[in-house]
């Protein structure tokens, strides 16, 4: 087990000398890697690792410059095992929605204005002038009592637009803007590390910039927080799309949000399965952050490397019924940046939590270690291999003379896994889409393998970042525009896509 309270058990005045200061900011970014280096993403990929790592992939090369009927079988079955993983996620979702867990007990009562406590917004901020209007009033509708409410805008040393553009917003007195000084690395959690030392709230809520929860979000997370288990480390909302209807990305998008935070977070929440957080609306107790430490600086998805280890200290994760909308990126480009951080990220998360498996199942137990490898098995290395599987295929065809027959057993069972595996995600996208506010856009499923494609492009693209240590941790930012509302395309999916790739 770590030691409880890596950061500090409590809010931290603001610094008031240099010395103070800069401990705080050195805080921000080494304190998890200096205190737990095995938990860090900063650390180097261990020497075990990047031996099995290498040795797959030669084994992979091999099978297909050898062009072995069973050099390409064995191919064949270890590139299926992502596969099979992705299936048995797919399955336990599709449990979950024919067989719903029935409710019980009554709905519990919102809580009394008197037995609200406090609460603090976290919102980290970069190069966003276009929303922080938006973001202001999305903030000032929440429900909340501002005696009991503390909002933090983070914002980078050097940018001087976003917190001009804030101040010509007059945010109230309750809304009070954090700046953190210049240092490395230059990520989101490094910056949410800065400003919860500043934190009053006995609860703590992450929201990204282009947010707009719904008002009553917090009363039902403080709600839920004090007539749930002891132990809930961590309660996410569930986001949705606005504008959805943009073009093809943006309806890609919605679908596999509605998929993801409809269907399969809630999914892993019955069966108490580690769950990868998303990056924003996620709701804490202020204790369970300091007793894992908050956020690793050095991860470029924080969220889901949170949600991991609060699972590994004991905490439990649950969702939690209220909606944040966001806003999806609408071109090619801003969607490959984006993806390939994630893909990046979870990257980074997988290798740092398998560095002593051993000790990963002593404290997740079996059901939870074996249900973190197939999440992450599904998540990052179908994405992986999945071109390589469908080459492999090829190979195999072009091998058989085109005699289907001399494909073999482990042929026709790929093919079934393969198809098993498309099929079952395309039946909870829809079911997702359908029931989940995206009924006019449930026909688009049927362009998940083109969507997969495209998030292998990203998949490769982010273990080159990895590979190079100057890129290893950069935050490729997503820019936001702000809501808005356009028709949908005139031209055919496939045309805009294929336009959207050669821009």
């Amino acid at each position: 087990m770590l030691t409880p309270g890596l950061t500090s058990g409590g809010p931290h005045p603001v610094d008031s000398d240099d010395s103070a200061q800069d401990a705080r900011l050195q805080d921000a970014s080494e304190a998890l890697h200096r205190r737990h280096p095995e938990l860090s993403a900063a650390g180097p990929v261990r020497p075990a690792q990047a031996l099995i790592i290498c040795g797959i992939a030669l084994a992979m090369g091999f099978a297909v410059w050898s062009g072995s009927p069973h050099a390409i079988d064995a191919l064949l079955m270890l590139l299926m095992l992502p596969f099979v993983c992705v299936i048995a996620v797919r399955l336990l979702v599709a449990w979950h929605l024919l067989f719903p867990s029935p409710r019980t007990g009554p709905t519990t009562a919102p809580l009394a204005e008197t037995e609200l406590p406090r609460y603090t917004v976290l919102v980290a901020l970069y190069r966003e002038v276009a929303v922080a209007g938006q973001l202001i009033s999305s903030l000032q509708t929440l429900d909340y009592p501002c005696d009991r409410l503390q909002i933090l805008l983070i914002t980078e040393a050097d940018d001087t637009e976003t917190r001009a553009a804030l101040r010509r917003c007059t945010p109230p007195s309750h809304m009070r803007i954090v700046t953190v000084p210049d240092g490395q690395p230059r990520t989101k959690p490094r910056a949410l590390n800065y400003a919860l030392a500043e934190a009053t709230g006995d609860f703590v809520v992450v929201y990204d910039a282009e947010d707009e929860p719904e008002p009553d979000q917090l009363r039902k997370a403080a709600t839920a927080f004090r007539h749930g288990p002891a132990n809930v480390g961590c309660l996410q909302a569930q986001l949705k799309i606005h504008g959805s209807d943009q073009n093809w990305f943006t309806q890609q998008f919605a679908i596999e949000y509605a998929a993801l935070f409809g269907c399969i977070l809630p999914a892993l929440e019955r069966w108490q399965l580690p769950i990868p957080l998303g990056g924003t609306s996620n709701h804490f107790p202020r204790r369970a952050l300091d007793d894992v430490g908050a956020w690793d600086a050095y991860n470029v998805t924080e969220d889901a490397d949170l949600g991991i280890r609060l699972a590994r200290l004991g905490w439990r994760v649950g969702t939690l019924p209220s909606v944040t909308w966001e806003e999806a990126p609408d071109t090619f480009q801003a969607w490959r940046q984006q993806r390939i951080r994630w893909m990046k990220g979870w990257l980074q998360t997988a290798l740092v939590h398998s560095r002593q498996p051993r000790r990963l199942m002593s404290q997740l137990g079996l059901r939870g270690f074996l249900g973190l490898a197939v999440t992450f098995a599904g998540m990052l290395l179908s994405a992986i291999v999945h071109p390589a599987y469908l080459v492999a295929v090829a190979v195999a065809a072009i091998s058989s003379g085109g005699d289907a027959s001399a494909l073999g057993w482990v042929g026709w069972i790929g093919a079934g896994v393969f198809a098993t595996g498309y099929l079952v995600s395309i039946a909870i996208a829809w079911r997702a889409a359908r029931d989940h506010g995206y009924a006019g856009l449930a026909a688009r499923t049927a362009w998940l393998p083109v969507y997969w494609l495209m998030i292998s492009l990203a998949a490769y693209g982010a273990l080159h970042e990895f590979a190079m240590r100057s890129s290893r941790f950069r935050w490729n930012k997503t820019d936001h525009k702000g809501r808005t509302t356009r028709p949908l395309p005139s031209r055919p999916p496939a045309q805009e896509v294929a336009e959207q790739l050669q821009a």
